[in-house]
């Protein structure tokens, strides 16, 4: 799944005994970055100024807000996988599905993409998002595709499709200012689907480390299984993150 940047000037808050800077986030409108909290009011500092706003920080001080009141939305890991001095094998750029079932490019409407997205996250999955399709469409995979997040689709993002043509799996990777980032990934859960994630993996690995990119980079939300196939793909957690509302 996608993870927000922090991105333009820095803004402090203070009163008698609290300080608590922050950073506007790229790509996601009313959600800042706590960069530092000194003191024991951050969340009524916080909640006067941005009431109702999301707060990305790291975990110690999104333990404090949760305490104080705030509402946690997501507890996530970034990890990266090294491409430059661990190379994927090659014949991964040539892994396929099993008939009847075959990659396309990721070049289809994202109502298309909406059916199979709903079933890989269903409403009990860590990576779960509330909100109706409309809102999955506008807010999530519409601006994925388009590159309104995250930045442009690179064309190792891939579907798969079955004999009826109808989407089971999808893979998007974006260009975020120079590193090459899954901004997500998703099979329908039936059987017959299982592994199709791992095999759009592997094949953008491929196709990334043959055109000279460094790394790749992702975001999956504490709890989610799949963080167990990123780890055996050569994904290790660079840092976590919470995400809370303010109220």
């Amino acid at each position: 799944m996608l993870q927000e940047v922090p991105a333009g000037e820095t803004s402090v808050l203070s009163n008698e005994t609290t300080t608590v800077s922050y950073a506007p986030v790229t790509g996601a409108s009313h959600t800042i970055q706590v960069l530092a909290i000194d003191g024991p009011d951050a969340l009524e500092l916080l909640r006067a100024e941005l009431a109702g706003w999301s707060v990305l920080t790291a975990p110690a001080d999104g333990e404090a807000l949760r305490r104080s009141g705030a509402r946690l939305k997501r507890h996530a890991h970034a990890m990266r996988r090294d491409l430059r001095s661990d190379p994927p094998p090659r014949e991964w750029a040539r892994l396929v599905p099993a008939q009847p079932l075959r990659v396309v490019a990721c070049d289809r409407p994202a109502s298309e993409l909406l059916g199979a997205w709903r079933e890989a996250f269903p409403p009990d999955h860590p990576e779960r998002v509330s909100g109706s399709d409309q809102q999955v469409l506008t807010e999530l995979l519409q601006p994925l595709l388009t590159g309104r997040v995250l930045g442009p689709l690179l064309a190792c993002s891939a579907l798969v499709v079955d004999a009826e043509d109808r989407v089971v799996a999808g893979l998007m990777v974006n260009d975020r200012d120079g590193v090459a980032w899954v901004g997500d990934v998703f099979r329908r859960p039936a059987t017959e689907f299982a592994g199709l994630g791992g095999l759009l993996l592997r094949r953008a690995m491929a196709w990334l480390s043959e055109r000279g990119w460094n790394e790749v980079g992702l975001a999956v939300t504490v709890g989610n299984p799949a963080q167990q196939l990123y780890e055996r793909l050569g994904f290790t957690i660079t840092g976590t993150k919470m995400t809370l509302e303010l109220p």
